[in-house]
């Protein structure tokens, strides 16, 4: 979203389109806070990366999902490059400022460093089978 210029008059700054343009952006982050909300809610694995699982984009991306896919469980994820105002806005959401964000239940698991880790101790799978059961078979 671009931010009006400030016009001048004679000599003085006019605040309205500052005013306007700040409650929009404002207006704007919120619609971001309650998407990101409702992604973890209604998902409960999901993982906030560089690109997909399939062309992962970075290296910290790549480890993570490898770690996650080693699960064997359906899971989801968000493109951060794809989707610039989720990017900006998770960090602030999440109290936390790198990606990839992986989150269980509505929790904040970690990046990549920490999911490895837990997948290489074993802990990491048993969080994600509690939170995604397995398909009942199609009858």
């Amino acid at each position: 979203m671009a931010i009006p210029q400030c016009r001048m008059c004679a000599g003085m700054y006019v605040g309205a389109d500052i005013k306007e343009a700040l409650a929009e952006e404002t207006r704007l982050t919120m619609d971001i806070m309650d998407t990101i909300k409702d992604q973890i809610e209604s998902n409960p694995v999901i993982i906030y990366m560089k690109g997909s699982p399939d062309q992962p984009q970075c290296g910290f991306s790549a480890r993570t999902i490898e770690a996650l896919m080693g699960c064997g469980k359906r899971f989801a994820f968000v493109d951060i490059l794809a989707n610039p105002d989720i990017r900006a806005n998770l960090p602030k959401y999440a109290n936390w400022p790198t990606f990839p964000q992986l989150w269980i239940n509505g929790e904040l698991i970690g990046g990549c460093d920490i999911v490895t880790d837990m997948f290489d101790k074993g802990e990491l799978k048993p969080m994600v089978d509690q939170a995604v059961p397995d398909e009942a078979p199609e009858s």
